[in-house]
């Protein structure tokens, strides 16, 4: 599932807003909550639990933040049932920014037998979810965004998911 949104706050909050995946449960309409599980500054091996509901059920999955790069974000989540990766690409617009956000699903075991509903349930969530992302990106255009800005590229290290600390 992949949806392009043009916003009207500029690159930097936005790749703040985005970095932090607790903001999911804020736009997300199957997540119920998203909860960071560490502390500190929010860089590669960063995690969440995030609790969905999705077609009556109700799972956990943890999520890792693999990379942060100047304009290009990359998460990960995994349980038993299912392997996530949720990967974002913003770039900068002369009145605002574009935001590509796109989810990949890998369904595993018995739950594999799911996928086709599972396709048809995460096109109906991203289109929700494309909806409430543009008005929670709008909103941060009005904010003070010296408060919300992304830090510079040089200062974000960037790994890949079988480098990630342990």
């Amino acid at each position: 599932m992949e949806r392009t949104l043009a916003v009207t706050a500029a690159s930097g909050p936005v790749l703040g807003y985005l970095t932090d995946f607790g903001n999911t449960a804020a736009w997300d309409p199957a997540v119920q909550r998203s909860t960071r599980q560490d502390s500190g500054p929010i860089r590669p091996g960063a995690s969440w639990l995030q609790v969905c509901k999705i077609l009556g059920i109700t799972t956990e999955m943890v999520y890792t933040l693999v990379s942060a790069e100047a304009g290009r974000l990359l998460f990960h989540g995994r349980n038993e049932g299912a392997t996530c990766t949720d990967s974002v690409a913003v770039r900068p617009l002369a009145a605002g920014a574009e935001v590509t956000y796109r989810v990949e699903l890998e369904m595993h075991g018995l739950a594999k037998l799911a996928t086709p509903l599972m396709r048809v349930e995460f096109e109906k969530f991203g289109t929700a979810s494309a909806v409430a992302l543009t008005s929670a990106l709008n909103g941060l255009a009005a904010m003070r965004t010296t408060e919300v800005q992304f830090p510079p590229p040089a200062t974000l290290p960037s790994t890949v998911l079988g480098e990630l600390p342990g």
